[in-house]
């Protein structure tokens, strides 16, 4: 297999162990001092935490649908498009597009993980003239 192949396998079974609710091999997946950036500001500094996260959060909740729309490689860089949606156990759901930018290490583990998220929830603010009108509703920062 290919870099590319390997890196997308790894990819894909970071998403599918979030569907399984499942760990399928975080340690060979991640490097030990991996720094993982969600999309709205949690970081984690290590395997060992990004373990932790991963089997705490899916005590509290399930991903539903975790979607890869695409890759974009280079050199030692990924950068995945998705679509997500999960729902917590206290019922409320959650989905937007996004998008991951891997660094690997020349072993194709992951070295560094930074997600970036866009709201579904869109809008023209400009549709009804040319002053913009924007809701007044708290900001989501994916």
């Amino acid at each position: 297999m290919t870099a590319v192949g390997e890196r997308e396998a790894v990819i894909r079974q970071w998403f599918d162990m979030w569907l399984r609710q499942e760990d399928l091999g975080i340690d060979g997946m991640f490097a030990e001092d991996v720094c993982y950036i969600e999309s709205w500001g949690p970081q984690y500094d290590s395997r060992a935490a990004v373990r932790h996260w991963f089997r705490e959060w899916n005590a509290r909740g399930k991903v539903l649908v975790w979607e890869i729309k695409g890759y974009f490689h280079r050199e030692d860089r990924t950068v995945v498009e998705w679509y997500f949606r999960n729902q917590m156990n206290d019922g409320r759901v959650e989905q937007f597009d996004g998008l991951s930018l891997v660094e690997w290490t020349p072993d194709n583990k992951i070295r560094a993980l930074k997600e970036f998220g866009c709201n579904l929830d869109r809008y023209d603010p400009y549709r009804d003239g040319d002053a913009p009108q924007f809701r007044d509703e708290k900001t989501k920062w994916f």
